[in-house]
């Protein structure tokens, strides 16, 4: 679990996140979800300690995170999967060594007991016999799944991925969805996804926020999504469903 408590952030005098609270659940897909600008990505950096809050507090389950030191992180950080957006694999690294980075830079495994781990994460996310490819040689969806495979290299309890379907066609779109809620479900892990795409939403939304000019507006399902009395989200949820109407018509 982690909880977010009347978190603030500001750029060059401007607010970026205003008073924020909410608590991400353990074994559930927590989206943050709103338009381009809206101050999700920057709430996702804030939560893993690459932003700097301004005011708050940030907790991994009974440790304050936010008040903890570069050093004294690191430990959480240990337990942390990272999926960033366009999947961020290294290109000069083979598809093997791009899963084994974060267990090259934190544990002290054999080389046989990562080259065992690579294997176990890249068969849990369907990719065989491309270990000794380059990202230049995977399609966008094998692309995501490699960086899931880096992102739970280390058994992580917490994973963070931002926008995990961006460039990527609606059917491999839903596949890496699906596989982000399997792999919550099983590791029991607390998942925090950043997305402003309402496929997304309906189909792994189990706790959602709404975020729009750095406020939470709103909070709850994908049952309860369609029946808010938010304007300000219904104008999101319907700009959304009108411009994926309009792409399809093209």
């Amino acid at each position: 679990m982690i909880t977010v408590k009347n978190l603030s952030k500001s750029f060059n005098g401007k607010k970026v996140l205003d008073d924020i609270s909410v608590t991400f659940e353990t074994g559930k897909t927590n989206l943050i979800i709103g338009m381009s600008g809206s101050g999700k990505t920057v709430l996702l950096k804030s939560i893993v300690g690459l932003h700097e809050i301004d005011s708050g507090e940030i907790w991994f389950e009974d440790t304050l995170f936010s008040e903890l030191n570069f050093t004294d992180r690191k430990e959480i950080r240990t337990e942390i999967g990272m999926l960033f957006q366009g999947s961020a694999l290294f290109d000069s690294k083979t598809v093997e060594q791009n899963v084994r980075f974060p267990l090259d830079m934190f544990t002290n495994k054999t080389p046989k007991e990562k080259n065992e781990r690579v294997n176990f994460c890249l068969n849990r996310v369907n990719i065989v016999k491309a270990n000794k490819l380059f990202p230049a040689e995977l399609s966008g969806g094998m692309k995501k799944r490699v960086a899931i495979a880096r992102a739970i290299a280390l058994n992580p309890k917490y994973l963070f991925c931002d926008e995990p379907n961006s460039g990527l066609d609606p059917i491999t779109a839903i596949l890496i969805d699906a596989l982000i809620k399997e792999l919550t479900e099983e590791y029991s892990m607390t998942t925090i996804v950043n997305t402003h795409d309402m496929n997304s939403v309906m189909e792994i939304g189990e706790k959602i926020i709404f975020i729009s000019n750095g406020v939470k507006c709103w909070e709850g399902n994908k049952d309860e999504i369609l029946h808010s009395d938010c304007s300000t989200l219904n104008d999101f949820v319907f700009a959304n469903s009108l411009a994926k109407k309009l792409k399809a018509a093209k």
